[in-house]
């Protein structure tokens, strides 16, 4: 191995290592979480913090009507359609599709496993855990399954937080990357809240179902990032020659007015694109 090639490797270490390492610490972190979480509950220690909570969302002496305005139970029972199976199910077709449309089939094939596995993974966790739904106070809406994590913040989580790790590995910007992060976020906390609300889950339902579906969505990441390229073959062999011509204009010390202040994609050798801007002298 040459000089360059070592220094190469060690650059690469140096920049994906710590970030892995703090990935990996929050996934042992979150499955500890979630262990303890679900031991308390089938150990029925969390029953007077569940009850409290769903206590205080609802009028005194009239437990069959929330607080606030008529409003928002209408609101909320819209919020909690975005986490119903059809609403999903939609959603994570149409976002393969269009990833296979641009020529991107090894993340939507990636996108499409990683959500329907995670969906799989939450009806096991109810099967085991077998948590009766809350009968404290009258639900708003029809559900018949069992409670424990809540099938609509794991699945929600799974989906939405995926999505956005995966559709932000193929985004050119940084302020774009972030929103889409953010955006699945959002979604996810306020599905999970509105089951609260509607008084069909406990709170640590929906604790355990927001736990799960970080630590789903995030192994999903680092498995995409280490080992399924962001943008298609195209592209990246495009920015190769680009990059390559790039470097032949700065080390023949070609200075051309056209090319000052201009963006070239950088090749790194492992399918991923940064951006290199390069200023004229």
């Amino acid at each position: 191995m040459s000089e360059v090639q070592r220094r190469g490797l060690l650059a690469r270490l140096n920049a994906y290592e710590p970030l892995t390492l703090i990935m990996v610490a929050s996934i042992a972190g979150g499955l500890f979480l979630l262990q303890r979480l679900t031991s308390e509950v089938l150990e029925g220690e969390t029953f007077h913090f569940d009850e409290a909570i769903l206590l205080a969302l609802r009028r005194p002496g009239e437990l069959a009507v929330p607080i606030g305005p008529g409003w928002l139970t209408h609101a909320v029972d819209d919020i909690t359609a975005l986490g119903g199976i059809t609403v999903l199910s939609l959603m994570t077709v149409l976002v393969t599709v269009h990833l296979l449309l641009d020529r991107r089939w090894p993340i939507a094939i990636f996108v499409f496993s990683s959500v329907l596995t995670g969906w799989l993974a939450s009806t096991l966790l109810k099967i085991l855990v077998a948590r009766p739904r809350p009968d404290i106070v009258p639900h708003l809406v029809e559900v018949s399954d069992l409670s424990f994590p809540s099938g609509h913040a794991m699945v929600s989580a799974v989906t939405y937080l995926t999505l956005g790790a995966l559709l932000a590995r193929t985004q050119r910007y940084r302020s774009t990357r972030i929103f889409v992060m953010g955006t699945g976020v959002f979604l996810a906390v306020l599905i999970g809240l509105s089951r609260i609300y509607l008084g069909v889950h406990y709170p640590t339902d929906v604790l355990a179902g927001w736990c799960a579906g970080a630590l789903w969505a995030l192994g999903c990441w680092l498995i995409s990032r280490r080992f399924i390229p962001s943008r298609p073959p195209d592209d990246v062999a495009d920015a190769a020659k680009r990059y390559s011509s790039a470097q032949y204009m700065i080390s023949a010390g070609i200075t051309d007015k056209n090319h000052d202040n201009s963006d070239y994609d950088h090749f790194d050798g492992h399918g991923r694109i940064s951006r290199l801007l390069r200023r004229g002298r």
